[in-house]
């Protein structure tokens, strides 16, 4: 099934596809990634693909697990991570593989950020050290708040977050509703964002299509983080829309 028709102009860095249901939705995205990966294989010996975590993507990995790509030649890694070990029912870890890593799928090479007696700079370091292969397609989200990855409004020493050379930091989100109760966390900058060739924000629902217009109406990352996405330099942002 084809991805619906962009709603926006060809030279936007923003390209909108609307769904009219969620199934729809789920196999539009996922069509969409299996293509991207495919063009990156037929370039590249191996695909870097960066996912992000929460209940809104998972039936799109699910989906996306079927596709019948070579997996072997696919490394999947985490676009952010809570500071738990990998096995931990709250972590994006754990989600990847319930989800994305079964099926065709099971042969992807995964990347977790965090592991059992490794300390968060060293989760940090090795998460940048995989990072020197540059993420190909990337997976965001975006939350109530306009956080993506773990950027939230209002975090500390978010601009340091967002002007660090690295492709992934470790940030404190304390006092940001929307990080729940796992402030610290692992996450990835524009920096990390910026050599992706696709990039892909999966949103549900009709407040997230109304917080996506307050979002696309300015350019002020420290209001809303997502718009990184968008004001990153590089690739557009092809954003995937069901109500």
């Amino acid at each position: 099934m084809p991805p619906a028709a962009p709603l926006t102009d060809g030279d936007s860095p923003v390209r909108l596809y609307t769904y009219d249901s969620v199934t729809q939705w789920v196999w539009g995205a996922a069509v969409t990634l299996s293509v991207a990966l495919t063009r990156t294989l037929e370039e590249k010996p191996r695909a870097r693909l960066l996912l992000s975590g929460g209940s809104t993507p998972e039936p799109v990995y699910t989906a996306l697990a079927k596709a019948p790509l070579d997996w072997s030649l696919v490394d999947v890694a985490l676009v952010d991570e809570r500071w738990l070990m990998p096995d931990d029912p709250d972590s994006n870890a754990r989600l990847v593989r319930q989800t994305l890593l079964q099926r065709n799928a099971a042969g992807a090479r995964f990347e977790a950020i965090t592991r059992a007696g490794r300390p968060l700079a060293e989760a940090v370091a090795t998460a940048n050290m995989h990072a020197r292969s540059p993420a190909d397609v990337v997976v965001l989200g975006m939350g109530e708040d306009g956080h993506t990855a773990s950027l939230f409004p209002g975090m500390r020493d978010l601009g340091a977050a967002l002007a660090s050379p690295h492709p992934y930091v470790a940030v404190d989100a304390s006092g940001c509703r929307g990080a729940g109760p796992w402030p610290t966390r692992i996450s990835l900058t524009p920096a990390g964002l910026a050599s992706a060739h696709t990039r892909m924000l999966l949103i549900r629902g009709q407040r997230k299509r109304e917080l996506l217009d307050r979002v696309l109406a300015g350019d002020d990352p420290f209001e809303y983080p997502a718009r990184i996405a968008f004001t990153t330099p590089g690739a557009p942002l092809h954003v995937h829309w069901c109500p």
